[in-house]
């Protein structure tokens, strides 16, 4: 049988190809983006006892209505702002499939969508599969500040939505109080969808405050604001997000989650909507993180990678154009066969690929391992 593939350009994604890599030459992996340290026990016990309890049965469609009022709840004392739990909030298996139904919900053939590039590799396969097209905001290295002149000129009848996404992976940079004002600005008066991927929301540095879509009125009523439990509480194999957005909105994005998901894991619902009622769970996460960025950045301070401290999630992007000048895939292939480190180059994120010579790196490992990479970059 013969078939016309409906991603035709789409392989191996470099997540994987990386950690093959890294599993192939025993490397230290440092380029998937996920803890390599436990998530808490009494977390884990939770999902036990809601086990025991017997919540084994399906979910209700949209999350168990515990963990709903629970995330309901958070926004409350986070961002001041309300979502209603029965109506404006579904809970999903991560937020990467939060982020396909609401793009397969919304976008139909030729509509318009921008992205950011360095952009997280999940939205464009997405579009491209509903017909869509994506149109491509380029942010430069160091410090990937947006042009919203350019963001205004790319936006037409076409347009059907905006994603956007802070803290950034893979950059590590955060959009400013300003950025969100501009943003809100563009899209005052159109009929264009906003999502605002924000799944490291609780990953920020330096005292700078997450700035959620929520915060600004005209943009939270056209935005979904997706989130995800796997990075907050370090766990990312248990697939378990949510998104919230106003009810006229979130009644599309059900019709099509009923149909592809309808319901996530019942018991580590239940176990994390009991977690959530004490929010010091989420509230120290940024200091946790900060002190591993400061620790593997304190570390390699004399190495010959140029360091743009990470203003948020938990991914650091090094700079190593005076080292060489080698293409970022083959460099990092490199480093990891010869030197026994991985990372992921970041040209694989960018429009047309664009090598700006550097490289991002996963903090988010013990202290040890930390100190072991940081031995590695040292020498190279």
């Amino acid at each position: 049988m013969q078939h016309n593939s409906k991603l035709p350009n789409v392989g191996t994604t470099i997540f994987t190809v990386m950690s093959t890599l890294a599993n192939q030459h025993n490397a230290l992996n440092l380029s998937q983006g996920f803890p390599n340290f436990k998530s808490d026990q009494k977390l884990m016990d939770l999902v036990t006892q809601a086990m025991n309890s017997d919540y084994n049965q399906y979910a209700p469609m949209a999350g168990n209505i515990d963990l709903r009022i629970a995330i309901a709840n958070k926004f409350n004392l986070l961002y001041q702002t309300s979502y209603h739990p029965e109506t404006e909030i579904t809970v999903t298996a991560g937020a990467t499939q939060a982020i396909y139904t609401i793009i397969s919900a919304f976008i139909r053939p030729n509509d318009e969508v921008i992205i950011f590039r360095p952009a997280y590799d999940c939205y464009e396969p997405a579009i491209e599969l509903n017909g869509g097209k994506t149109i491509s905001v380029q942010l430069n290295a160091p410090n990937y500040k947006v042009d919203w002149h350019e963001v205004k000129q790319k936006i037409n009848s076409n347009t059907k939505m905006v994603i956007i996404n802070t803290p950034q992976n893979p950059s590590g940079t955060v959009f400013t109080k300003n950025d969100m004002l501009q943003l809100q600005e563009i899209l005052k008066g159109t009929n264009i969808i906003l999502i605002s991927d924000e799944v490291y929301e609780h990953i920020i540095f330096d005292d700078e405050k997450h700035q959620s879509a929520c915060f600004f009125p005209d943009l939270k009523s056209r935005s979904f604001v997706v989130a995800s439990f796997g990075k907050t509480f370090h766990n990312t194999g248990w697939k378990v997000g949510y998104c919230c957005a106003p009810k006229e909105l979130m009644d599309e994005f059900k019709k099509v989650h009923q149909f592809n998901v309808f319901c996530v894991n019942h018991p580590t619902q239940k176990a994390l909507a009991d977690y959530l009622q004490n929010p010091e769970h989420y509230l120290g996460l940024s200091e946790f993180y900060q002190q591993k960025r400061d620790l593997f950045l304190s570390l390699i301070k004399d190495s010959r990678f140029k360091i743009t401290p990470a203003k948020g999630t938990y991914f650091q992007v090094l700079d190593y154009s005076e080292i060489t000048n080698e293409h970022d895939v083959d460099f990092a292939k490199r480093l990891t066969i010869d030197n026994k480190i991985a990372s992921i180059p970041m040209s694989v994120f960018n429009e047309n690929n664009i090598d700006n010579k550097v490289l991002r790196f996963c903090f988010a490992k013990t202290d040890e391992t930390l100190v072991k990479a940081a031995n590695i970059l040292n020498l190279i």
